[in-house]
């Protein structure tokens, strides 16, 4: 384990990288905890931080310490070393953690923590996570691009070619996205082979790319729609069940119910593009 620790982080320059996962796990792991400790009102845990009646949210700590962390990271990389540059990158990530804890609050501009739409930061928790450990097994964006080739080649031809395969890799990522597959084109980007298939099969039916080209052909949305029920489901029960874990009490009753409910939420054919939205009733 050592050797390989040795051989895999260390030589090969991505011990600030593991640094940073560490620290982002397990700082995300002590304020879920903390939350959770506050919110049961437990009696020997330190509550909220609460001067002159303000509440401060974790995410102002978390900026503040990505800021100062970053900054500082900024400040020795000429003349740092790999240690100090490595616990420097363990205090980014646990300021980056506090900061995605909370993306909720950030994206809706109200504290919805404990909200259904709280939910979304356990989804930029766990897409953080996924980069950071495919970065740290070797892995980098546009797989089949080797930048530093690209740095050394000698003649046009190379280059354009090793271009053309770097813009290939976005065009079938951006077709993903337009599918509605954000986690295959995050994960696709790393291993081309899943942005390839993603590229390939069916969008999900409430995406761009099915209001564009299935709303026209019904027997093909229907089927898209069928498929996306059948496949996503497990997923999304699974997820669920997980955020519960983390976010509230788990209840597997609740995440099968939850699951048919997000299912008629999000599985639904996407609306034509000329097709006008009629305007909702005013309320007098």
């Amino acid at each position: 384990m050592a050797h390989w620790f040795q051989d895999q982080i260390v030589e090969r320059g991505r011990l600030p990288l593991f640094c940073f996962l560490l620290g982002f796990i397990a700082a995300f792991a002590f304020i879920r905890f903390s939350v959770r400790m506050i919110r049961a009102q437990v009696k020997w845990w330190p509550g909220n931080i609460t001067p002159g009646g303000q509440h401060i949210h974790h995410v102002v700590f978390g900026v503040v310490t990505m800021i100062v962390s970053g900054g500082a990271l900024i400040a020795i990389y000429e003349d740092g070393s790999s240690e100090s540059g490595a616990i420097l990158a363990a205090l980014f990530g646990i300021g980056a953690a506090l900061v995605l804890d909370e993306f909720a609050l950030i994206f809706y501009l109200k504290d919805v923590y404990w909200a259904e739409q709280g939910r979304s930061s356990v989804d930029a928790v766990f897409a953080a996570i996924a980069v950071t450990g495919l970065a740290l097994m070797g892995l980098h964006p546009a797989e089949m691009v080797d930048f530093a080739s690209m740095r050394d080649t000698e003649t046009w031809w190379e280059f354009a070619v090793l271009l053309m395969f770097g813009v290939m890799n976005l065009a079938l990522a951006a077709i993903v996205i337009l599918k509605g597959k954000i986690w295959t084109a995050l994960i696709g980007l790393f291993i081309f082979p899943i942005l390839l298939v993603g590229s390939i099969r069916l969008g999900r039916p409430g995406a761009p790319w099915a209001r564009w080209r299935y709303t026209t052909r019904p027997k093909k949305m229907q089927r898209a729609v069928r498929r996306e029920r059948r496949q996503r489901r497990p997923m999304i029960r699974a997820k669920i069940y997980v955020q519960d874990i983390v976010a509230g009490q788990p209840s597997i009753a609740h995440a099968r119910a939850a699951t048919e409910e997000e299912l008629d939420r999000i599985v639904v054919p996407a609306r034509p593009p000329h097709e006008e939205r009629l305007p909702e009733p005013a309320d007098y």
